[in-house]
Protein backbone atom coordinates (compact mmCIF):
# COMPACT_ATOMS: atom_id res chain seq x y z
CA UNK A 1 0.00 0.00 0.00
CA UNK A 2 1.00 3.53 -0.22
CA UNK A 3 -0.23 7.04 0.79
CA UNK A 4 -2.68 7.27 -2.32
CA UNK A 5 -4.15 4.23 -1.79
CA UNK A 6 -5.47 5.70 1.51
CA UNK A 7 -6.48 8.48 -0.06
CA UNK A 8 -4.16 10.95 -0.02
CA UNK A 9 -2.43 12.08 -3.39
CA UNK A 10 1.26 13.88 -2.36
CA UNK A 11 1.86 14.48 -6.52
CA UNK A 12 -1.72 16.34 -6.33
CA UNK A 13 -0.82 18.56 -3.38
CA UNK A 14 2.32 19.51 -5.12
CA UNK A 15 0.57 20.70 -8.21
CA UNK A 16 -1.70 22.87 -5.54
CA UNK A 17 1.03 24.21 -3.99
CA UNK A 18 2.62 24.95 -7.32
CA UNK A 19 -0.68 26.51 -8.03
CA UNK A 20 -1.09 28.46 -4.69
CA UNK A 21 2.43 30.13 -4.63
CA UNK A 22 1.85 31.36 -8.05
CA UNK A 23 -1.21 33.07 -6.94
CA UNK A 24 -0.08 34.43 -3.76
CA UNK A 25 3.12 35.73 -5.24
CA UNK A 26 0.41 38.49 -6.93
CA UNK A 27 -0.28 39.70 -3.83
CA UNK A 28 2.90 40.51 -2.06
CA UNK A 29 4.20 43.75 -1.22
CA UNK A 30 7.79 45.00 -0.04
CA UNK A 31 7.04 43.46 3.89
CA UNK A 32 6.22 39.76 2.75
CA UNK A 33 9.90 38.64 3.59
CA UNK A 34 9.27 34.57 2.28
CA UNK A 35 7.91 32.62 0.00
CA UNK A 36 4.73 30.24 -0.02
CA UNK A 37 6.10 26.68 1.18
CA UNK A 38 8.50 27.78 4.07
CA UNK A 39 7.53 26.40 7.81
CA UNK A 40 6.65 29.88 8.44
CA UNK A 41 5.94 33.00 6.92
CA UNK A 42 8.03 36.14 7.63
CA UNK A 43 6.38 39.53 7.58
CA UNK A 44 8.16 42.35 8.18
CA UNK A 45 5.94 45.34 9.15
CA UNK A 46 6.62 49.22 8.50
CA UNK A 47 5.06 50.76 11.59
CA UNK A 48 6.87 54.03 10.85
CA UNK A 49 4.25 56.24 10.77
CA UNK A 50 2.40 54.71 14.24
CA UNK A 51 2.93 56.12 17.28
CA UNK A 52 1.49 53.30 18.83
CA UNK A 53 0.16 50.48 16.86
CA UNK A 54 -1.91 48.02 17.63
CA UNK A 55 -2.22 44.68 15.95
CA UNK A 56 -6.13 43.01 15.62
CA UNK A 57 -6.36 39.80 14.67
CA UNK A 58 -9.38 37.55 14.16
CA UNK A 59 -10.27 34.16 12.25
CA UNK A 60 -13.43 32.72 10.12
CA UNK A 61 -14.91 30.91 7.63
CA UNK A 62 -17.76 30.92 5.19
CA UNK A 63 -19.87 28.28 6.34
CA UNK A 64 -22.31 26.31 4.28
CA UNK A 65 -21.90 28.61 1.47
CA UNK A 66 -19.70 26.30 0.50
CA UNK A 67 -22.19 23.63 -0.21
CA UNK A 68 -23.60 26.06 -2.68
CA UNK A 69 -20.16 26.43 -4.41
CA UNK A 70 -19.85 22.97 -4.74
CA UNK A 71 -23.36 22.39 -6.15
CA UNK A 72 -22.87 24.87 -8.70
CA UNK A 73 -19.22 23.76 -9.46
CA UNK A 74 -18.02 27.46 -8.82
CA UNK A 75 -15.45 28.16 -6.53
CA UNK A 76 -14.05 31.32 -7.56
CA UNK A 77 -16.08 33.37 -5.36
CA UNK A 78 -15.52 31.42 -1.57
CA UNK A 79 -12.21 32.65 -1.00
CA UNK A 80 -13.04 36.20 -2.14
CA UNK A 81 -15.91 35.96 0.51
CA UNK A 82 -13.86 35.08 3.10
CA UNK A 83 -11.18 37.68 2.44
CA UNK A 84 -14.28 40.00 2.62
CA UNK A 85 -15.46 38.82 5.63
CA UNK A 86 -12.40 38.90 7.67
CA UNK A 87 -11.19 42.43 6.83
CA UNK A 88 -14.55 44.07 7.99
CA UNK A 89 -13.81 42.15 11.13
CA UNK A 90 -11.35 43.73 11.75
CA UNK A 91 -12.45 47.06 10.55
CA UNK A 92 -14.93 47.73 12.85
CA UNK A 93 -12.27 48.01 15.54
CA UNK A 94 -10.68 50.22 13.48
CA UNK A 95 -7.61 48.66 11.78
CA UNK A 96 -6.59 47.75 8.58
CA UNK A 97 -4.98 44.65 7.15
CA UNK A 98 -1.17 44.15 7.30
CA UNK A 99 -2.13 40.06 5.92
CA UNK A 100 -3.53 37.21 5.41
CA UNK A 101 -3.68 33.40 5.63
CA UNK A 102 -5.74 30.57 4.48
CA UNK A 103 -6.38 26.52 5.49
CA UNK A 104 -8.12 24.27 3.21
CA UNK A 105 -9.26 21.11 3.94
CA UNK A 106 -10.56 18.93 1.44
CA UNK A 107 -11.84 15.24 1.23
CA UNK A 108 -10.10 14.51 -2.33
CA UNK A 109 -7.74 16.95 -3.26
CA UNK A 110 -8.71 18.79 -6.60
CA UNK A 111 -5.67 21.09 -7.85
CA UNK A 112 -8.24 22.68 -10.06
CA UNK A 113 -10.58 23.38 -7.49
CA UNK A 114 -8.07 24.30 -5.04
CA UNK A 115 -6.66 26.50 -7.33
CA UNK A 116 -9.94 28.36 -8.14
CA UNK A 117 -10.83 28.41 -4.42
CA UNK A 118 -7.12 30.54 -3.70
CA UNK A 119 -7.52 32.70 -6.85
CA UNK A 120 -10.86 34.16 -4.95
CA UNK A 121 -8.63 34.98 -1.97
CA UNK A 122 -5.66 36.10 -3.98
CA UNK A 123 -8.19 38.19 -5.77
CA UNK A 124 -9.42 39.88 -2.83
CA UNK A 125 -6.06 40.61 -0.80
CA UNK A 126 -5.01 42.36 -4.43
CA UNK A 127 -8.19 44.30 -4.58
CA UNK A 128 -7.87 45.39 -0.38
CA UNK A 129 -4.03 45.45 -0.13
CA UNK A 130 -3.92 42.28 1.90
CA UNK A 131 -0.90 40.12 1.37
CA UNK A 132 -1.79 36.55 0.82
CA UNK A 133 1.46 35.21 2.88
CA UNK A 134 0.78 31.47 3.70
CA UNK A 135 -1.49 28.67 4.66
CA UNK A 136 -2.00 25.12 4.75
CA UNK A 137 -3.91 22.67 2.07
CA UNK A 138 -4.84 19.31 3.85
CA UNK A 139 -6.24 16.17 2.21
CA UNK A 140 -9.10 14.48 4.67
CA UNK A 141 -10.11 11.66 3.23
CA UNK A 142 -12.73 9.90 6.13
CA UNK A 143 -13.42 13.26 7.14
CA UNK A 144 -14.83 14.99 3.93
CA UNK A 145 -16.23 13.47 1.22
CA UNK A 146 -14.63 13.70 -2.26
CA UNK A 147 -16.07 17.11 -3.59
CA UNK A 148 -16.93 18.38 -0.65
CA UNK A 149 -13.93 21.15 1.62
CA UNK A 150 -14.23 23.55 3.99
CA UNK A 151 -12.35 26.71 4.10
CA UNK A 152 -11.24 29.12 6.94
CA UNK A 153 -8.81 32.25 7.05
CA UNK A 154 -6.37 34.18 9.54
CA UNK A 155 -6.30 38.34 8.97
CA UNK A 156 -3.60 40.53 11.47
CA UNK A 157 -4.45 44.30 10.77
CA UNK A 158 -3.30 47.36 12.86
CA UNK A 159 -4.26 50.55 14.17
CA UNK A 160 -3.26 53.52 16.04
CA UNK A 161 -3.98 52.92 19.45
CA UNK A 162 -5.60 56.37 20.26
CA UNK A 163 -8.16 55.07 16.87
CA UNK A 164 -9.12 52.01 18.50
CA UNK A 165 -12.84 51.74 18.25
CA UNK A 166 -13.96 49.78 21.41
CA UNK A 167 -17.40 50.94 21.96
CA UNK A 168 -16.29 53.24 24.66
CA UNK A 169 -17.20 56.50 22.74
CA UNK A 170 -20.95 55.67 21.83
CA UNK A 171 -23.39 57.63 23.60
CA UNK A 172 -27.24 58.10 24.16
CA UNK A 173 -28.04 59.82 21.16
CA UNK A 174 -25.44 58.41 19.05
CA UNK A 175 -27.26 57.56 15.38
CA UNK A 176 -27.46 54.35 13.44
CA UNK A 177 -26.26 54.10 9.61
CA UNK A 178 -26.58 51.68 7.60
CA UNK A 179 -24.45 50.55 4.91
CA UNK A 180 -26.44 47.93 2.37
CA UNK A 181 -25.31 43.95 2.01
CA UNK A 182 -24.96 42.21 -1.34
CA UNK A 183 -27.38 39.82 -0.81
CA UNK A 184 -26.87 36.98 2.19
CA UNK A 185 -22.64 37.31 2.54
CA UNK A 186 -22.00 34.24 4.46
CA UNK A 187 -24.56 33.85 6.80
CA UNK A 188 -27.62 31.83 7.27
CA UNK A 189 -27.00 29.34 4.07
CA UNK A 190 -28.17 26.61 6.10
CA UNK A 191 -31.84 28.28 6.16
CA UNK A 192 -31.72 29.56 2.81
CA UNK A 193 -30.73 26.37 1.22
CA UNK A 194 -33.29 24.15 2.99
CA UNK A 195 -35.85 27.07 1.57
CA UNK A 196 -34.56 27.97 -1.83
CA UNK A 197 -33.59 24.19 -2.56
CA UNK A 198 -35.69 22.15 -0.59
CA UNK A 199 -38.84 24.10 0.02
CA UNK A 200 -39.07 25.21 -3.03
CA UNK A 201 -37.89 22.40 -4.45
CA UNK A 202 -35.44 23.96 -6.78
CA UNK A 203 -31.81 23.41 -7.71
CA UNK A 204 -29.02 25.55 -7.99
CA UNK A 205 -29.53 26.46 -12.06
CA UNK A 206 -32.87 27.38 -11.17
CA UNK A 207 -34.38 30.75 -11.69
CA UNK A 208 -35.80 32.68 -9.21
CA UNK A 209 -38.56 35.42 -9.27
CA UNK A 210 -36.11 37.71 -8.52
CA UNK A 211 -34.50 37.02 -12.13
CA UNK A 212 -31.35 34.99 -11.16
CA UNK A 213 -30.62 31.82 -10.67
CA UNK A 214 -30.40 30.24 -7.42
CA UNK A 215 -27.01 30.16 -7.49
CA UNK A 216 -26.13 33.54 -8.28
CA UNK A 217 -28.14 34.88 -5.35
CA UNK A 218 -26.14 32.77 -2.80
CA UNK A 219 -22.78 32.88 -4.45
CA UNK A 220 -23.43 37.19 -4.41
CA UNK A 221 -19.77 38.12 -3.01
CA UNK A 222 -19.56 39.18 0.58
CA UNK A 223 -19.19 43.10 0.26
CA UNK A 224 -15.68 44.45 2.03
CA UNK A 225 -16.43 48.06 3.28
CA UNK A 226 -13.11 48.95 3.66
CA UNK A 227 -12.72 51.42 0.40
CA UNK A 228 -16.06 53.08 1.84
CA UNK A 229 -15.07 53.42 5.65
CA UNK A 230 -10.77 53.58 5.31
CA UNK A 231 -11.00 57.86 4.37
CA UNK A 232 -14.04 57.75 8.03
CA UNK A 233 -11.94 55.94 10.31
CA UNK A 234 -8.25 58.06 8.92
CA UNK A 235 -10.70 61.23 9.89
CA UNK A 236 -11.73 59.68 13.36
CA UNK A 237 -15.25 60.40 12.40
CA UNK A 238 -16.74 56.99 13.57
CA UNK A 239 -17.62 56.12 16.93
CA UNK A 240 -18.32 52.41 16.25
CA UNK A 241 -19.15 50.05 14.17
CA UNK A 242 -21.15 46.09 13.43
CA UNK A 243 -20.53 44.15 10.96
CA UNK A 244 -23.60 42.49 10.62
CA UNK A 245 -22.99 38.82 9.96
CA UNK A 246 -24.53 35.66 12.21
CA UNK A 247 -26.88 37.17 14.91
CA UNK A 248 -28.14 39.54 12.19
CA UNK A 249 -28.41 42.81 13.28
CA UNK A 250 -29.83 41.92 17.22
CA UNK A 251 -26.99 39.48 17.76
CA UNK A 252 -23.68 42.04 16.18
CA UNK A 253 -24.93 45.33 16.97
CA UNK A 254 -25.17 44.95 20.80
CA UNK A 255 -20.75 43.83 20.65
CA UNK A 256 -20.47 47.06 20.10
CA UNK A 257 -22.28 49.30 22.68
CA UNK A 258 -21.32 49.85 26.42
CA UNK A 259 -23.06 48.79 29.02
CA UNK A 260 -26.39 50.54 30.01
CA UNK A 261 -26.87 51.48 26.08
CA UNK A 262 -28.85 49.43 23.48
CA UNK A 263 -30.06 50.30 20.12
CA UNK A 264 -33.26 51.18 18.93
CA UNK A 265 -34.03 50.42 14.92
CA UNK A 266 -36.80 51.87 13.01
CA UNK A 267 -37.79 48.87 10.87
CA UNK A 268 -39.81 50.73 7.94
CA UNK A 269 -36.26 52.41 7.45
CA UNK A 270 -35.33 50.46 4.93
CA UNK A 271 -36.89 47.37 2.72
CA UNK A 272 -35.01 44.22 2.65
CA UNK A 273 -33.82 42.76 -0.77
CA UNK A 274 -36.34 40.94 -2.39
CA UNK A 275 -34.17 37.81 -1.82
CA UNK A 276 -34.96 37.71 1.54
CA UNK A 277 -38.45 38.60 1.23
CA UNK A 278 -38.50 35.07 -0.85
CA UNK A 279 -37.17 33.24 1.74
CA UNK A 280 -39.42 34.17 4.54
CA UNK A 281 -42.41 33.95 2.61
CA UNK A 282 -42.01 30.84 1.07
CA UNK A 283 -40.11 29.38 4.44
CA UNK A 284 -42.77 30.90 6.05
CA UNK A 285 -40.76 32.35 8.60
CA UNK A 286 -41.38 34.86 11.27
CA UNK A 287 -40.09 38.09 11.38
CA UNK A 288 -38.53 38.13 14.55
CA UNK A 289 -36.52 34.70 13.19
CA UNK A 290 -35.42 36.73 10.06
CA UNK A 291 -33.93 39.35 11.43
CA UNK A 292 -32.00 36.99 13.96
CA UNK A 293 -30.64 34.96 11.39
CA UNK A 294 -29.73 36.83 7.91
CA UNK A 295 -28.30 40.59 7.14
CA UNK A 296 -31.69 41.73 5.97
CA UNK A 297 -29.99 43.96 3.46
CA UNK A 298 -27.55 45.63 6.12
CA UNK A 299 -24.06 45.12 6.22
CA UNK A 300 -22.22 46.90 8.18
CA UNK A 301 -23.86 49.69 11.18
CA UNK A 302 -22.05 52.80 11.72
CA UNK A 303 -22.55 54.62 15.18
CA UNK A 304 -22.26 58.45 15.11
CA UNK A 305 -22.35 61.37 16.49
CA UNK A 306 -25.45 63.55 15.55
CA UNK A 307 -23.39 66.30 14.81
CA UNK A 308 -20.97 63.95 12.61
CA UNK A 309 -23.56 62.92 10.16
CA UNK A 310 -24.13 65.11 7.52
CA UNK A 311 -20.26 64.88 7.24
CA UNK A 312 -19.84 61.08 7.14
CA UNK A 313 -22.98 61.06 4.60
CA UNK A 314 -21.17 63.58 2.33
CA UNK A 315 -18.15 61.35 2.44
CA UNK A 316 -19.91 58.14 1.44
CA UNK A 317 -21.90 59.97 -1.26
CA UNK A 318 -18.56 60.94 -2.47
CA UNK A 319 -17.55 57.51 -3.15
CA UNK A 320 -21.19 56.37 -4.16
CA UNK A 321 -21.85 54.27 -1.18
CA UNK A 322 -25.37 54.66 -0.59
CA UNK A 323 -26.39 54.69 3.13
CA UNK A 324 -29.68 54.52 5.29
CA UNK A 325 -30.38 56.18 8.88
CA UNK A 326 -31.80 53.02 10.82
CA UNK A 327 -32.41 54.32 14.72
CA UNK A 328 -30.50 55.69 17.18
CA UNK A 329 -28.47 54.31 20.48
CA UNK A 330 -31.12 54.70 23.23
CA UNK A 331 -30.68 54.31 27.21
CA UNK A 332 -30.97 50.30 28.18
CA UNK A 333 -29.69 47.18 26.55
CA UNK A 334 -30.28 44.91 23.30
CA UNK A 335 -32.03 45.92 20.48
CA UNK A 336 -35.74 47.13 19.66
CA UNK A 337 -37.89 47.30 16.67
CA UNK A 338 -40.12 49.95 16.25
Amino acid sequence: MDYRQAGVDLHGAAEAQRRIAERARTTFNPSVLSSIGTFGALFQPDFSSYREPVLVASTDGVGTKIHVAVAAGRHDTVGYDLVSHCINDILVQGATPLFFMDYVAVGRLDPGTVDAVVEGVARACREFGCPLIGGETAEMPGTYAPGDYDLAGFIVGVVERDRVLTGSRVREGDLLLALPSSGLHTNGYSLARKVLLEAMGRDVHSVLPTGETVAEALLAPHRCYLPALGPLLDAGRLRAMAHVTGGGIPGNLPRVLPAGLGACVRREAWTPPELFLLIQREGRIDEEEMFATFNMGVGMILVVAPEELGNVQRNLESRSEGSTLIGSVVAGAGVSFV
